[in-house]
């Protein structure tokens, strides 16, 4: 796996993290995937999401499952998409909603303008195995990217935490529902995008928390 490239307000968060045995195991497992054959993301990108979103400027979570399986698509952050690709069907149903939401139309596939505001997405499983998707679950990546959310909950207060389908849901227990704004639907993509994420209005209604906290709303657009 390459060097940590997380901002230092994550490292410090998670630095307990790194001398539990399952990390060493993560980490020998992705070394020998990345050198058997494609993986997306690329190396350096796996900790995009911590790069882009440091801990303390983090107003709201939305958590995908695990990258893009066709290369090149993916990030390091989830749903987001490099510039000049066709959206992935979820990202479209996404803009779709918030269209329908917030009345404002985004073609922009890549969205490091929402990271960089303080929207953290973050995949639960930060890699997988080119064209074989969830072929990286179960190795570890859930126990660190579960440690990010507990951490999230634990020490900040009045964040948005956007959670689209029953894999999302589930970490729920993760999250002081007391603290922070849970927001729940179904997932986006077009199996399900239909029974509950459309009509949902994700976007207006976190803005809307956000403000009501004093906080500066996210330009989605």
């Amino acid at each position: 796996m390459a060097a940590l490239r997380l901002a230092p307000s994550w490292e410090a968060q998670l630095q307990d993290q790194f001398g539990q045995p399952y990390w060493a195991a993560l980490n020998a497992f992705v070394k020998d995937e990345y050198a058997a054959g494609p993986c997306c993301p690329d190396d350096a990108s796996i900790f995009r999401a911590f790069e882009l979103t440091p801990f303390d400027d983090v107003k709201v979570v939305i958590l995908g499952q695990d990258p893009y399986h066709t290369p090149g698509a993916a990030q390091g952050f989830c749903f987001s998409i490099p510039e000049g690709n066709r959206p992935q069907p979820s990202l479209q149903n996404i803009f779709k909603e918030l269209g329908e939401d917030l009345g404002v139309a985004r073609s922009r596939t890549d969205l490091s303008d929402w990271a960089e505001q303080g929207v953290f997405l973050l995949n639960s499983v930060l890699t997988v195995r080119a064209h074989e998707a969830g072929s990286h679950a179960r190795k570890g990546w859930e126990q660190f990217t579960d440690s990010a959310i507990r951490r999230l909950s634990q020490e900040r207060e009045h964040l948005v935490f956007m959670l689209w389908g029953s894999y999302a849901i589930a970490k729920q227990a993760l999250i002081d529902g007391s603290k922070h704004h849970i927001i729940t639907s179904p997932h986006p993509s077009p199996l399900s995008a239909y029974r509950g994420f459309f009509g949902s209005k994700p976007f207006s209604r976190a803005n809307s928390y956000l403000a009501a906290q004093g906080q500066t709303p996210i330009s989605w657009a």
